[in-house]
Parts: structure tokens; sequence; C-alpha cells
């Protein structure tokens, strides 16, 4: 695989979302749940991350992402 496509499917636990987007926890979750912020991956029973394409999608223009998209 090469580097560009393994750095689009890295997966970023949640405070680096939160430096990297500079949303709190609760604004990320809301916007998950209104299809406005990219869906977490399930890692394991209780843990989650993101994968860093997404994130880096939405950074690109966060007022127009749609999740699913």
């Amino acid at each position: 695989m090469d580097e560009q496509k393994q750095t689009l499917l890295t997966v970023i636990r949640l405070k680096q979302v939160i430096t990297a987007t500079g949303l709190p926890r609760s604004t990320i979750y809301a916007r998950m749940k209104a299809g406005t912020f990219p869906r977490s991956v399930q890692l394991s029973v209780r843990s989650v991350g993101w994968r860093r394409g997404d994130i880096d999608l939405w950074l690109a223009n966060p007022a127009a992402y749609k999740a699913g998209e």
C-alpha cells in the first residue's frame, strides 16, 4: 500500500480529532448524530477511532460535509 493511501486509512483517536478540528467532544458526537461529521469506527468494545481521510475530507469543507457521501 502506498504511503498516501496508508495515511488516509490511518485511524486516529478522539484526542487527535479534537486537536485537528478544534471541536469539543460533545459537538463531535452531536454532529455525528446529525450526519454532518464523519462516523467513528468501532475498534473494540470500548474504543472508537476515525479514519484520517474522513477527518481531512471534513476539514476541507466542514459546512458542506454530509456523512455517507
